[in-house]
Parts: C-alpha cells; sequence; structure tokens
C-alpha cells in the first residue's frame, strides 16, 4: 500500500521549508521513523522520520527545492509498486516555487481556461485534476499563474516575463533556449532586448547574493534573497515595536571583581570541558533582580499582565544567517557550569543550524551581547511576548579615582535595559538595573547560586 508523505507542520507559524539533503534515495528501503530527509524552514534545520516502513518509490523535491506545508514530499510503498507520473508531476508544478526558479514543465492539455493576469486576459493551459485531490484545479491554475507565466507554448519565469513587459518586448518572437523551449534571461540578451548578462536561477542559500550583474541608473547592483531568518527577525521587530511602548535606560557597571573571578575560575572549569564566560554569571544576577521586579518578567496577554514565575532566559548568538535566540530553560535551578556548557552547545547547534525549533521557543527574558563584536551601547528591541531586553557592551578600562584620591583602573561593562512601558515604569526599570549592578559589583554570591 502506498503511503504519501506529507511535509508536516514542523514549527509554530511554518508555512514551507527548502530542501537540504535526502539521506535516502530512490528505491531504498526505509524504516518506520528512520530520518529519511533533512529540511531547513526559517528558524532551523530538522530531520523527518518516514511514517512508514516501505521502499522508496518517488521522490518529488529535490535539494534546494522550496516546499509548502502539506505538499508530498515522498511516497513510500511495496517494491517494485507503480504510481501516478501525472499526479506527481502536477504535485511538483505546483509546489516548486524557488524564488524566480521555474520548473520546467509543460501542461498541455486542454481544456484552455481563460484567466486575468497582469496583462488583461490570458489562455491557461491546464491538465485537469480529479476533484478528490486536495488540491483543486483553481489552487493549480492560482499558482501557475503566479509562478509559470504559460501563453500558448511560451514558458518564462516572473522576471523574464516583468522584463519583457517592461520593455513591450514580444515574448512569442523569442526562441527560448531553457527546457522545454522556457525562455530565459539571456535569450533576451541574444535578441538585443537585454543588457543583463547573468541570472543565477538556482535556489541561493540564505544571505547569498542571487543576481549579479543587474544595475540601476546609477550603476551595478546586488540583489539578496529577503527570507530565512533575516525575514524572521524584520517580521518579530516590527510586531514588537509596533505591539509595545519601548524605552531604553544605560547604566556602566564595575566588573573589576567579576573580572578577576572569571580569570580565577575558568581554568577550573576548562578542566571539565566548560568554556567559561561572563554571561553566565550576568544570567544568575539577573535572575535574582527579575525575582524582585517580576513586572520584566511578563507580558500583556489582552486586559491582563501574565507575570511569570519561572525564568527562561534567551541569549542572542550571532549566526552567518542572523541572530538566533535559543532559550536556557528554567535557568534558575541552574548552576553557572550548567548555564555556561548549555550556552556553548546551543550556540554550536544555531550556527550549523541544527537547533532543534523548541529550543528558540519559550523565552521570558532576553540578553544580547553586541558587546563580543565591539559596541558598548544600543537600543535594543524587545522580543515579542516579554516584557524587556537586556544589552551587554564591550567590557573596557576606564581610570577612575578611589575613596582615598588615588588613581586606579577598572573595568566597566555598560548595559543598556529596554522595557515595555505600558508595564514598567522607569523608576522600577532603574531600580531594577541598581540590583542587577550591585549583584554584578560584588559576584562573591554568584558562584553559589543555583
Amino acid at each position: 500500500m502506498m503511503t504519501e508523505f506529507k511535509l508536516p507542520d514542523i514549527g509554530e507559524g511554518i508555512a514551507e521549508a527548502e530542501i537540504v539533503e535526502w539521506i535516502v534515495k530512490e528505491g531504498d528501503f526505509v524504516n518506520a521513523y528512520q530520518n529519511i530527509v533533512k529540511v531547513e524552514t526559517d528558524k532551523a534545520v530538522a530531520d523527518l522520520p518516514s511514517p512508514v516502513t516501505g521502499t522508496m518509490l518517488k521522490i518529488n523535491f529535490q535539494k534546494g527545492d522550496k516546499v509548502n506545508v502539506g505538499a508530498v514530499l515522498c511516497v513510500i510503498g511495496e517494491k517494485g509498486e507503480k504510481i501516478s507520473s501525472k499526479i506527481t508531476k502536477i504535485e511538483k508544478i505546483i509546489d516548486n516555487r524557488i524564488n524566480n526558479k521555474v520548473v520546467n514543465q509543460k501542461i498541455d492539455a486542454p481544456p484552455r481556461t481563460k484567466v486575468r493576469g497582469l496583462i488583461g486576459a490570458r489562455f491557461l493551459d491546464a491538465r485537469s485534476v480529479p476533484r478528490s485531490k486536495e488540491r483543486g484545479f483553481q489552487t493549480l491554475r492560482h499558482k501557475i499563474e503566479n509562478n509559470l507565466k504559460i501563453e500558448g507554448k511560451v514558458i518564462v519565469s516572473p522576471s523574464v516575463r516583468k522584463y519583457a513587459l517592461d520593455n513591450k518586448i514580444d515574448l512569442t518572437k523569442i526562441k527560448g533556449s531553457g527546457t522545454d523551449g522556457q525562455i530565459l534571461m539571456s535569450d533576451l540578451d541574444k535578441n538585443g532586448f537585454s543588457k543583463v548578462t547573468e541570472i543565477i536561477e538556482t535556489s541561493p542559500k540564505i544571505g547569498e547574493i542571487v543576481s549579479q550583474k543587474k544595475y540601476d541608473q546609477f550603476g551595478y547592483v546586488d540583489y539578496i534573497p529577503f527570507k530565512g531568518v533575516r525575514k524572521l527577525i524584520a517580521q518579530n521587530m516590527i510586531k514588537s515595536l509596533t505591539q509595545t511602548a519601548q524605552v531604553t535606560s544605560m547604566e556602566d557597571i564595575e566588573v573589576s571583581k567579576l573580572w578577576a573571578m572569571r580569570l580565577r575560575e575558568k581554568e577550573h572549569f576548562a578542566l571539565e570541558g566548560v568554556k567559561l564566560t561572563f554571561m553566565p554569571f550576568v544570567i544568575k544576577a539577573l535572575i535574582k533582580s527579575l525575582a524582585e521586579h517580576p513586572k520584566l518578567n511578563s507580558h500583556i496577554d489582552g486586559e491582563n499582565i501574565v507575570i511569570k514565575k519561572y525564568y527562561n532566559i534567551g541569549v542572542a548568538v550571532q549566526t552567518d544567517v542572523g541572530l538566533m535566540v535559543p532559550v536556557i530553560k528554567i535557568a534558575e535551578r541552574k548552576s553557572i557550569s550548567e548555564i555556561a556548557k548549555e550556552i556553548g552547545d546551543l550556540a554550536e547547534k544555531c550556527r550549523n543550524r541544527t537547533i532543534d525549533v523548541m529550543d528558540l521557543k519559550g523565552s521570558t527574558f532576553t540578553i544580547t551581547n553586541y558587546g563580543s563584536v565591539g559596541g558598548n551601547y544600543g537600543t535594543p528591541v524587545i522580543n515579542p511576548g516579554e516584557a524587556a531586553i537586556l544589552g551587554l557592551g564591550r567590557i573596557f578600562d576606564r581610570v577612575v579615582l578611589d575613596s582615598s584620591g588615588k588613581v586606579k583602573n577598572v573595568k566597566i561593562l555598560p548595559i543598556s535595559l529596554t522595557f515595555d512601558h505600558q508595564i514598567i515604569d522607569g523608576a522600577e526599570a532603574n531600580e531594577f538595573i541598581m540590583s542587577l549592578k550591585g549583584l554584578l559589583e560584588n559576584p562573591e554570591g554568584l558562584l553559589e547560586m543555583g
């Protein structure tokens, strides 16, 4: 019996995923719950297991393809069992949408259906789809019109079609050099219509330049896809800024004793395989200060302020695809050593994109350490669902006078606290900062907390 394995909803708000790697190939025998494919969402890379035991009969998407939740990734069944190539072809046409990459398939069976596009009425040929299929003809027609522009036997990508429209080019007079006669931008160049000399049509990785040697009226420009983690960050920041009244307070904390404590303890921690940074000390001090000022560990839910009695601390990690925020869950129950190890493990998973989606959820308060790249002060933006965020700057030296008038050198940690003024008054925010300052300037008790 054949089983269609559809892309599941593997994370809150996830609508699509990109195929990173197939662990198996067509014809392989797979066991139920065996990992068969790696997919990348906006947040992480995840392994998907087979739902059944059987033979991999058909893989519908390849590395780099983007797939909508609910699309059939593959078909698993008995060895030698035959599947309908017609259905899998239509599924791939519907769901293989990678920026300007076009599925090089023709749809040439009648009837012709009149649809309305950007340039008046169009005639679109489409295979009839059984009503029993969950993706009906209307969905197919909509997908094709927005991704494959098929006019008679002319197949073009949206970018080429738009360029032709803008420059009044009759595409029916152009012979396409792509698969199945698809018209590429280079075909317009050969016909003297375009000065664009190169379009990379493969699916880009997040952050990579996807289009070279395009230009505006002043010179050449590069196009970078606004997607993945970068797009998710943008959406979260806009959501946060439109739903909260954000104010930032800044303070300098003298951390000479903390500096000496870390130097003294880091070799001991290294023997246990733990890299000791300042972050675990800040987290322990933060938790104690949050307990004294609980509104900073809250969020607004309709007509209520929800104060959390647990402390899940998000720690922003810089990766090559943007900031990710893994969460130290129930941090109040963990020691400095446990927190340090967990931060290192989660940061590594973020950087190699193997982080579990659940490790990125559930934070009650976030810390961002822009000091690691040389910054001192900032105005960090609160994560949605939280009431405040703490920014840590670069520790630097300052010359001061002690109580006897003698000059001495001290270590200064600049911090910036952004808080939601809807929930927290300025006075309470500054009391919180003073509590945190006192604990970090006199850190002797932090090692014993846990």
